[in-house]
């Protein structure tokens, strides 16, 4: 309370009260007087009613309430009203005698909503989700005559789905109640249907019809199996908010970089984001690096029995290598995922050299005595039978932003999770450095075709202009285009076999839903057939198996649902993307 120009005159203070209750929302500011008099040190003067708030039975309201200034604690509470299901407030309100009865029975696994009304009565039935901050959506409404028996599928069923009905007529009461809160069904349903979003810019959004309690860390997982190691940093197991947009802490993504989402010590949810961008796990080792007071740091290799100190003396793989571990730290070989300044940092570093090196006379006495067996079948045989494998795919695209290659890197990843063997730049960058774009595209494209594989031409909006350029006026300026760019050099090898009539049977042109339609291709490379995905995968898939796509028609069909299910979210993302390029609608 503020204290008047005399201290006889009253003392007053304002209320805010906020009343929220689906589908309105109310706020009022209240100024409250109390007598000088009556004002005495850590005692109650009295009371404030209002009574002005109107809510729907059966609603659920959330009040908050404070004073300005605020001389105490605000107050926050959340109350259940009764409905007309009640018999004193069926007694006392006239209107719930007209007010539709409603029962929810089970039918089996699924729930009937049984609404007992007369044959000539019409109501309106909405379902919604009840979310968080006192937002609701609304999932089904229909105006109907009663009685109905609506039967409800258990794997719609979700804690916050609620139930509103009221009568047709004007200034009726609405019941509102949420029947599935302590539902184990609907409960199982929630995280079956919350998903974990990468967004551009390494921001990500946990997804869920509901709010709900939940736990996110990263952990890392090592190819060939075993548990996800928990981080505790960059990313402290902590609470998320469902739907809301945050960013994870690092310098750099890493394929094998997972998230973990945990409810009640529980696992509910593991994904590793980064795995359809940047290809499958790969063989490195985290460092995790202390750091301590007086620039005192520690590094120790994470392994599944835990973190080894390096130097160690102890027989495990990291400590056999750590002396050329901590070398290729101090010379610059290991990437950095992490700074925490004062915390540490994560580094990995590749073991892949360590292997090779290792392994080099066991590798070439198997390669010998492969070839030998190889020659001694030919010459048994007339005809030797063809591996059975996958048959090998080339993907040429051009780089037109992150968004586009994440878009590449799940379709990709998918086709190589099907009997194929996919090559992709975007999993060669250190060959394609090594080598020179020119030098990797040729030796590739030989190579998939030798083996009776098929090249893939991915276009985009900034390919299909590359082409035209090309087209027009001979090859593009060098300074124009990323060096790391294959595409450029593909045009090189693969557009004298379209101009010589050698592409058909041996290449594939495809473009992306709403980015690039098939019409805006350069008219050269409609000699093959042009796939517009994922709209037209089944026919892709069956074009990139050839002859091996005597396969069951349910089987492909099912094959082409996975890829499609597995580049939607990346797709997306690619319009999301602010480097994403722009949808061309038809040819220049």
């Amino acid at each position: 309370m503020e204290l008047g120009e005399s201290e006889n005159a009253p003392l007053q203070a304002q209320v805010v009260l906020s009343f929220q209750s689906y589908p309105t929302t109310r706020c009022v500011l209240l100024e409250v007087q109390v007598p000088a008099a009556l004002a005495q040190p850590g005692q109650s003067v009295g009371s404030a009613v209002f009574d002005c708030f109107e809510a729907a039975l059966g609603a659920e309201v959330r009040i908050w309430s404070y004073t300005q200034p605020r001389f105490q604690k605000e107050l926050n509470l959340t109350q259940q009203l009764p409905d007309c299901r009640g018999l004193q407030v069926r007694d006392s309100i006239q209107k719930c005698r007209a007010l539709p009865w409603l029962n929810v029975s089970a039918d089996g696994d699924d729930v009937r909503l049984v609404l007992d009304v007369s044959e000539e009565q019409r109501f309106s039935l909405l379902l919604y989700w009840n979310q968080a901050q006192g937002a609701s959506k609304p999932r089904w409404h229909s105006n109907l005559t009663g009685p109905q028996n609506i039967t409800l599928s258990h794997t719609d069923l979700v804690p916050c789905l609620c139930i509103q009905v009221w009568p047709l007529e004007p200034d009726s009461v609405r019941t509102s109640f949420c029947p599935f809160r302590k539902d184990p069904r609907a409960h199982r349903n929630l995280w079956r249907t919350a998903r974990l979003s990468l967004l551009p810019l390494r921001n990500w959004k946990l997804e869920a019809p509901c709010s709900l309690q939940a736990e996110v860390v990263l952990c890392w997982q090592a190819p060939g199996g075993g548990p996800c190691q928990p981080l505790a940093p960059p990313m402290l197991r902590e609470n998320v908010t469902m739907n809301k947009i945050l960013k994870f802490p690092l310098l750099k993504e890493h394929p094998n970089l997972c998230v973990q989402v945990s409810n009640w010590e529980k696992l509910q949810i593991q994904e590793c984001p980064w795995a359809d961008s940047l290809g499958p796990l790969k063989n490195d080792v985290l460092l995790v690096e202390t750091r301590g007071p007086q620039d005192n740091r520690s590094l120790c290799a994470l392994e599944p029995h835990g973190c080894t100190p390096l130097p160690s003396r102890v027989s495990t793989r990291a400590a056999r290598l750590g002396e050329q571990l901590l070398q290729d730290l101090h010379s610059g070989q290991c990437v950095q995922l992490w700074d925490g300044d004062d915390l540490g940092a994560l580094w990995t570093c590749p073991l892949d050299k360590y292997i090779h090196r290792r392994w080099a006379l066991v590798w070439l006495a198997c390669l010998l005595l492969a070839a030998v067996l190889f020659v001694f079948l030919f010459l048994k045989k007339d005809r030797v039978k063809a591996p059975t494998r996958g048959r090998a795919v080339l993907l040429l695209h051009s780089a037109d932003g992150a968004g586009f290659e994440r878009a590449v890197g799940a379709l990709a990843s998918a086709l190589g999770r099907l009997p194929l063997r996919v090559a992709v730049d975007l999993w060669s960058r250190q060959e394609l450095s090594a080598q020179g774009p020119l030098a990797w595209v040729h030796g590739q494209r030989r190579q998939t075709l030798q083996e009776g594989g098929v090249v893939v031409l991915l276009f985009s909006p900034g390919a299909a202009a590359l082409c035209r350029e090309w087209l027009q006026g001979g090859a593009a300026a060098p300074g124009n285009h990323d060096p790391h760019d294959a595409f450029p050099a593909s045009l090189n090898c693969v557009l004298p076999d379209f101009l010589q009539g050698r592409a058909p049977g041996c290449y594939v042109v495809a473009c992306f839903d709403g980015l690039l339609p098939p019409d805006a291709v350069p008219a050269p490379f409609r000699a093959v057939p042009v796939y517009s995905l994922p709209s037209q995968m089944p026919d892709f898939l069956r074009c990139l198996q050839g002859r091996r796509a005597s396969r069951p028609g349910r089987l492909l069909a099912d094959r082409a649902e996975q890829v499609s299910r597995a580049l939607q979210p990346a797709l997306d993302s690619c319009f999301l993307s602010p480097g994403a390029p722009g949808p061309v609608t038809g040819p220049e």
